[in-house]
């Protein structure tokens, strides 16, 4: 790797670093900060026999619990999906597209045929590059399917095409992280926005397939 991809790859794990610390800050952090509160709120309800106010208060904190875990659990998952670590780069991605399909009723066709000739350095950021893409799709919704198809290139290589039918993608800076992805693995990326939606090429060079 050259001094100017390493310089981007350093910049780029320090943005992420900086990123998950505002979620958590921002996030769960604070929603553990009001549990602690809404405990001390049911404790002293329960001290003073107002059994009926502090049941609310524990159920509205339980509630609150769950939701946390949930946001700790979904950045778990991000972070390094446990079925890639312990199933593949395919089965993960067939996960995440049953997840967001389920949740958003959805159709999310696979053609994974060559998604096992993606090297283990390459995995990861070509699984958040196409969660992202994913996520992107939902957000500019509404749409009925979506289409992730990976191939093999003649002379090595591997091509990720994802192709929506929701609302055209016209913004660019909505996939400036997605391209600084794709720029550090050496890769490159087009966007075709037209109606009836948005198709997004990621082509990775023939390192990306070696292990």
């Amino acid at each position: 790797m050259s001094d100017d991809g390493l310089d981007r790859l350093i910049a780029a794990e320090q943005d992420e670093r900086r990123r998950i610390a505002l979620f958590l800050h921002d996030g769960p952090v604070q929603n553990l900060s009001g549990i602690a509160l809404m405990l001390d709120a049911a404790l002293h309800a329960i001290e003073t026999g107002k059994l009926d106010d502090a049941r609310d208060v524990l159920r509205s904190t339980l509630d609150r619990q769950r939701s946390t875990i949930r946001e700790l659990r979904d950045l778990s998952f991000a972070l390094e999906p446990v079925v890639l670590r312990d199933q593949g780069f395919g089965p993960a991605l067939e996960a995440l597209a049953e997840q967001i399909g389920t949740s958003n009723q959805i159709r999310i066709d696979l053609d994974l045929g060559d998604s096992e000739r993606v090297g283990n350095t390459a995995q990861v950021a070509l699984y958040t590059i196409v969660r992202e893409l994913l996520d992107q799709a939902v957000r500019r919704g509404p749409l009925t399917r979506i289409e992730v198809g990976m191939k093999a290139l003649d002379g090595g290589g591997i091509e990720t095409i994802v192709a929506d039918d929701a609302e055209p993608e016209r913004r660019r800076r909505s996939l400036e992280g997605i391209e600084e992805r794709v720029k550090q693995l050496h890769g490159s990326i087009t966007v075709d926005a037209e109606e009836p939606g948005t198709r997004v090429v990621v082509t990775l060079p023939p390192y990306a397939t070696r292990r």
